[in-house]
């Protein structure tokens, strides 16, 4: 009785191992089965496994080299090999998938905090608007895309990098909001980006400050709401309006509304 309980003070049922090490018993018998890493001790009549503290280690490194995506064969290669230049070289192309990793993770960090910004303003309205409403908003910079006319998900991501591009040699001299929209005249539609920084370039447009006539609405329902929009202004003005403006508004991950804009002043 007295060496059983010497050796449980010395060994770890899978559980205990599994908790001491942040996985799952499952995943420790994963690594038995496939040689990576086995119990000091099996009961031979139980089948239980028991770890010894030498055995935690070992899953612990197998643990780290796992967040290094190494594949499980390659972590069975490092811990059998004895020659350090092949182990260097391995963690050195880790470093680099790393590093790598790290880059993607910033930039997913931004378009995560982009996209609170933008659900917790959305959050913060008052109250939804619906029918046709007034704003009065700010002269807005806009630069019109040489290419994209309508948003996918797919042009959405990264969508600025498609306007510093199109600058060219001044990219350096432009700043933009993270603001998508359309504009539309008799010429067709263009996505747009809004400048906060510029130089006069082709495809540079300024939106008057001023009373804008304003309707929320989907994809399909844009055609009809700007030409609703286009028919009221028109009524309230005199003359049919040149152009309309359509600003992508977030209404779920994947999904969006517009808010057309009809400038009646």
């Amino acid at each position: 009785h007295k060496s059983q309980e010497i050796f449980m003070k010395n060994f770890y049922s899978i559980k205990k191992a599994a908790e001491l090490c942040k996985t799952t018993a499952e995943t420790l018998r994963h690594y038995d089965r496939i040689g990576l890493v086995h119990p000091s001790d099996t009961d031979e009549w139980t089948g239980y496994r028991y770890y010894s503290p030498d055995d935690i280690v070992r899953i612990n490194t197998v643990r780290a080299l796992q967040s290094m995506d190494f594949s499980l064969k390659e972590i069975k290669d490092i811990l059998q090999t004895k020659n350090f230049e092949k182990i260097i070289y391995m963690l050195d192309s880790a470093l680099g998938r790393a590093d790598r990793k790290i880059e993607e993770l910033k930039e997913a960090k931004q378009k995560i905090l982009r996209a609170r910004k933008q659900y917790s303003e959305k959050q913060a309205e008052s109250q939804p608007r619906e029918g046709i409403y007034e704003r009065t908003l700010p002269q807005r910079t806009i630069l019109l895309s040489d290419k994209l006319t309508e948003p996918t998900v797919e042009n959405l991501t990264g969508y600025l990098r498609h306007f510093f591009a199109q600058t060219g040699e001044n990219a350096d001299k432009f700043t933009f909001e993270d603001i998508a929209g359309i504009y539309t005249d008799n010429d067709g539609a263009r996505m747009f980006a809004v400048c906060k920084n510029y130089l006069t370039v082709p495809g540079l447009i300024f939106l008057p400050e001023g009373r804008y006539l304003c309707a929320m609405c989907d994809k399909a329902a844009r055609p009809a709401a700007e030409e609703e929009l286009a028919a009221r202004a028109e009524e309230l003005c005199g003359a049919k309006p040149e152009y309309s403006i359509s600003i992508l508004t977030l209404t779920g991950i994947l999904n969006w509304e517009y808010e057309v804009q009809v400038f009646i002043e």
